[in-house]
């Protein structure tokens, strides 16, 4: 019986290795009216998976009826099966479609003459009020940066039920999120949308406030950029930033610029 078990092993494992030597690398190539960077591309039938590149290009193992899934926040979750055009020519074309939130109904109002003061007799419109008036919060947020958008697209979304879909009913896992922490890709982007916030932050300081600091201690123009970037780098300059208390973030730099010109001096004296 033992015996028995171990030739069926090797049967499946020699079947599946068969299986695995058929599928050839296949280029493949996304398309899209935005971006097609970080997007999931997953061969169900063979479970392999690859992530596109910045100009949407991606290789993944397949061969002819094998399908790919193509998953991303941003565009409609796509099937596409591999023909044998597709393995011969070991290339692979997708459009992808940006979804749409689309409205459940449409109430028109009253029509407009093209008279404005008739118009404006017989509307009932009143003055606009904001959450200010209200007295209620509001969004005043910036729009999202675009390296902030690729994080968000990348991480975005609980851990239940995207993937639900494509892959059977009931309840799923984030796999597009899922894949993005195992690859490495959310914390790349975390690293990048960080830099970009402490590079805004310097900036609006070098702007506001350089002449302040080198009114008594004047750098030359690189030592500055140098300084700057050794501001910068202090593990509690982000969170200064984020309160917004340019009175503390002033006094900081000022700090930062006695530790500078100490590191400095030893350096010279070494």
């Amino acid at each position: 019986m033992e015996t028995t078990k171990r030739i069926c092993g090797l049967v499946a494992l020699f079947s599946i290795c068969i299986l695995q030597a058929q599928r050839k690398d296949i280029k493949g190539q996304l398309t899209a009216d935005d971006d097609v960077e970080g997007i999931h591309i997953l061969n169900k039938t063979a479970s392999k998976f690859a992530i596109s590149n910045a100009d949407g290009s991606f290789i993944i193992l397949a061969k002819a009826q094998d399908t790919l899934v193509i998953s991303s926040l941003k565009y409609e979750n796509k099937e596409i099966v591999i023909t044998q055009f597709h393995e011969d020519n070991e290339t692979v074309s997708i459009q992808l479609v940006e979804k749409v939130n689309a409205l459940d109904k449409v109430i028109v109002g009253k029509l407009l003459t093209g008279s404005l003061q008739s118009d404006l007799e017989n509307s009932d419109a009143k003055t606009d009020l904001n959450f200010y008036d209200l007295g209620i919060p509001g969004n005043v947020k910036l729009p999202l940066t675009q390296n902030e958008r690729k994080l968000h697209d990348a991480d975005g979304g609980s851990w239940g039920a995207l993937m639900g879909g494509p892959f059977g009913g009931g309840l799923g896992v984030n796999v597009h999120k899922l894949l993005n922490r195992i690859s490495g890709r959310t914390k790349k982007l975390r690293a990048i949308v960080e830099l970009d916030d402490r590079d805004k932050c310097i900036n609006r300081l070098r702007t506001n406030y350089e002449s302040i600091i080198f009114e008594k201690d004047s750098l030359a123009e690189n030592l500055k950029n140098e300084f700057f970037l050794f501001s910068q780098e202090d593990e509690n300059f982000l969170k200064l930033c984020e309160q917004n208390n340019d009175i503390e973030l002033l006094v900081f730099l000022q700090q930062k610029l006695k530790a500078y010109r100490k590191n400095r001096e030893s350096e010279d004296n070494d």
